[in-house]
Parts: C-alpha cells; sequence; structure tokens
C-alpha cells in the first residue's frame, strides 16, 4: 500500500510541477501599430502612450508601445519628423538619450541592415541595468526598439525573440 501511496503522491506533485512550469513568464502576443508601420510580438499585454518630446532640438510627437514582465520594459517607440534627413539624425538623439537615461556605458554598438544596435549597462536606484536597444529609420519615421530592465533578469533569448520580431511594414 506504501508503494502504491507513493506512486499517487510522485504523480501529483510530477503533475503540479509540470503545471507550474508550464505557466508562462512571457505571453507573447502580436501587436500592430495604429500610429506607425510596424509589427513586433510582445512578452506581455502592451499599453501605448504619446508625448511630445525634443530630439536634438527637433519637437516631435513619440508614441511609446511597451510591456514590463518582472521588471524588464520591452518597448518601441516611433516618431514621425518633417523629412527622411531629420528622422536619420532623430535616430542618432534616440540613442544617446535613451543610454543617457540609465547612466549608462555602451558596451558593444554595431550596425545591421541600417540600424545602430546598442548593448550597454548603467545603473539606475543603485541597481545595475542591462540596455539592449535598435534605432533606426525609414523614411520620415524615426523608431526605436528597447529591451531595459535588471542586468541578472535579461534572458538574451528573450531579448532575441522580441528584437527579431520587429518589422516594418
Amino acid at each position: 500500500m506504501k508503494i502504491i501511496h507513493s506512486k499517487r503522491t510522485f504523480a501529483v506533485v510530477a503533475a503540479v510541477a509540470a503545471l507550474v512550469a508550464c505557466s508562462p513568464k512571457y505571453d507573447w502576443r502580436d501587436f500592430r501599430s495604429n500610429d506607425a508601420p510596424f509589427s513586433v510580438l510582445f512578452p506581455g499585454k502592451p499599453g501605448t502612450h504619446s508625448r511630445e518630446i525634443d530630439l536634438d532640438g527637433q519637437k516631435v510627437q513619440m508614441t511609446m508601445a511597451a510591456a514590463e514582465v518582472e521588471h524588464t520594459m520591452f518597448a518601441v517607440g516611433s516618431a514621425e519628423l518633417s523629412d527622411a534627413a531629420k528622422a536619420a539624425q532623430a535616430v542618432q538623439a534616440m540613442k544617446t538619450q535613451m543610454v543617457r537615461n540609465i547612466g549608462a556605458k555602451v558596451d558593444k554598438e554595431s550596425t545591421k541592415d541600417g540600424a545602430f544596435l546598442v548593448d550597454a549597462s548603467g545603473v539606475s536606484n543603485g541597481m545595475p541595468m542591462r540596455l539592449h536597444a535598435r534605432f533606426l529609420s525609414r523614411g520620415k519615421r524615426a523608431y526605436q526598439v528597447v529591451v531595459i530592465g535588471p542586468a541578472k533578469e535579461i534572458d538574451a533569448e528573450v531579448v532575441d525573440t522580441f528584437m527579431s520580431s520587429f518589422k516594418l511594414n
């Protein structure tokens, strides 16, 4: 009888463990912007907001879509400028401001497919932070695709999933 009881207990524990393991930390959702021609997978339900910002002397309306999962923010920002040359300049301002926001030091910077890729580390409220970002322009629009959060909590595979899912329509 004890052997059967142990097998049942093991089966119940295994079933509960399997259910907990299946509970997704990341609930990937397809998001298509109403303001700019892009789509991306967010790891949770995103919220959106717009505000005026200054990009190196250019006042623009930036729309952000973002979702937070366990202290890590996943965001896409876009702004439309008066012409394509100004959008390309705005990308550099976005990059500089984003890195500055967390008092970061750029650890790695590269370009791929016309985008600037940045990995940076900094400190916010005494906590080591990581920033993974992609900055690009297309036509009159400037974009930033960002993952920022506590350094020890950012998973490279999750960053890659988010970053690679961003598509311009």
